[in-house]
């Protein structure tokens, strides 16, 4: 009786993870092919982008991980590099530690797989009634880390056989954060979140400059929405 009972919750949140990743699917797998026509470009092996996807999957540090890489970095320069990058997980991951609280069995790969993508499904998409929570939050995360392997891999697999000017191309990244920004804007319709946003991200960008600004942000951002918690919720 539990197996057969267990199979089709798993499904339904399954088939919920799949349409809400819909637009991560076509974001992923464009944003891939970048990554891996740019890293194929510099001088790498098409292998390691899949690779990466596999192992690092984060998509910003493999972006920067690209110059890195063709510039002679060493691996304790480009493990630091990547960990401040991804310093912005710890920061909003908090707000998810009451949704992993009764996770068991996906837990760790929840936390590895975390994304600014799957993170904006997480907080704005239900699990269909009766699916199991833990399915959905592990099948969304699963499907987003396969399209960007799958990206990955296509790119890499064309710029090994095809000539291809990758001038430009880096800038699929930013046109997937802005596609994300509209739908988190459809979603939660207050101000007071993009307003406080701006403002931090212009300040923090006056204050330390374009390099270091991400971080600061990101915090800024957290403790300036604070005071709207109550009203937001």
């Amino acid at each position: 009786m539990e197996s057969s009972a267990s199979a089709p919750r798993g499904h339904g949140a399954l088939r919920a993870a799949f349409k809400a990743s819909v637009p991560v699917l076509l974001g992923y797998v464009t944003i891939g092919i970048a990554f891996g026509l740019l890293l194929v470009k510099s001088g790498q092996p098409w292998w390691l982008a899949p690779l990466m996807g596999v192992v690092v999957f984060a998509g910003a540090a493999q972006f920067l991980s690209v110059g890195l890489l063709a510039s002679g970095a060493g691996i304790a320069q480009i493990a630091l590099v990547t960990f401040l990058i991804n310093a912005r997980h710890m920061v909003y991951g908090l707000s998810l530690l009451d949704r992993y609280a009764s996770c068991k069995r996906w837990k760790a790969y929840l936390v590895y797989a975390l994304t600014d993508e799957t993170y904006g499904i997480l907080t704005t998409v239900e699990p269909p009634a009766g699916a199991d929570r833990e399915s959905f939050y592990a099948a969304v995360s699963a499907l987003d880390q396969s399209y960007w392997v799958l990206g990955s891999a296509i790119g890499a697999l064309i710029g090994a056989a095809l000539p291809f000017d990758s001038k430009g191309i880096e800038f699929a990244l930013t046109a997937l954060f802005i596609v994300l920004l509209i739908e988190q804007m459809r979603s939660v319709r207050r101000a007071a979140p993009y307003v406080v946003a701006t403002i931090a991200t212009g300040g923090a960008l006056l204050l330390v400059g374009p390099a270091n600004f991400l971080v600061v942000a990101i915090l800024a951002s957290v403790l300036g929405i604070l005071p709207f918690r109550k009203a937001l919720s």
